[in-house]
């Protein structure tokens, strides 16, 4: 006789495995994920009462850049990556195509950092960069959660001297930081959150700013 074979379907399912059991969620974590998310909500309402700064700063750096004025950025640890993010989109580009404008964030330059750093202290890491990169009517962009790091009030204070316009993107305020600079923009919540607000409020001066440089007619290309 022809030995029996089995069909498709008995071959399925006795190659078939069973389905891994769903992990559990420690609900320990899960409790903290979900306040971490609620805790995002009174950082957006805080930026979206200051929304009309944020356009104000976005319009003013597109008059300024436009002329030939630069910005500075600093800030330290997570501050400092969104600092640098801030002028990628400036000197890259944020949404559509246009021309490319002048933007330094200031701890990028790793030999001049660990130069003035070693040579004449941590206090004056970004002061004395905006001494040589900083002219009158340039921007210095400041952001930090605590609103309390001496090298960044080193820095407010030294552009104050030399004629430039410094904003501070801090946590809760008022603040050293805050109250050091021409403007700010405080986030009333804590400080995880506030700087992944800080992330959102720069994302808003870039749409303000592209928005302004269109009306200004400074869509060229290279």
């Amino acid at each position: 006789m022809k030995p029996t074979t089995p069909d498709a379907a008995g071959t399925l399912l006795a190659d078939a495995q069973p389905a891994p059991a769903a992990r559990p969620i420690p609900s320990a974590a899960h409790r903290a994920v979900l306040q971490h998310l609620s805790d995002l909500r009174p950082a957006v309402a805080s930026l979206e009462a200051q929304a009309a700064r944020l356009t104000g700063w976005g319009a003013e750096l597109a008059v300024r850049l436009l002329a030939g004025q630069r910005l500075l950025a600093a800030g330290n640890g997570g501050s400092a990556a969104e600092a640098q993010h801030l002028t990628a989109e400036l000197v890259g580009r944020f949404d559509a195509d246009r021309r490319p404008f002048s933007a330094i964030a200031l701890h990028a330059e790793t030999s001049a950092v660990t130069a003035i750093a070693n040579d004449y202290g941590f206090d004056q890491l970004y002061a004395r960069q905006v001494l040589g990169h900083g002219r009158t009517g340039d921007v210095l962009i400041l952001l930090s959660t605590s609103g309390r790091s001496p090298n960044l009030l080193r820095a407010a204070e030294t552009a104050r001297t030399a004629g430039i316009t410094t904003w501070a993107l801090t946590g809760r305020g008022p603040n050293p930081l805050s109250t050091a600079c021409d403007e700010a923009v405080s986030i009333n919540a804590q400080a995880a959150n506030a700087q992944e607000a800080h992330l959102i409020a720069l994302h808003a001066v870039c749409r303000a700013f592209d928005a302004e440089v269109l009306r200004r007619g400074g869509k060229e290309q290279l």
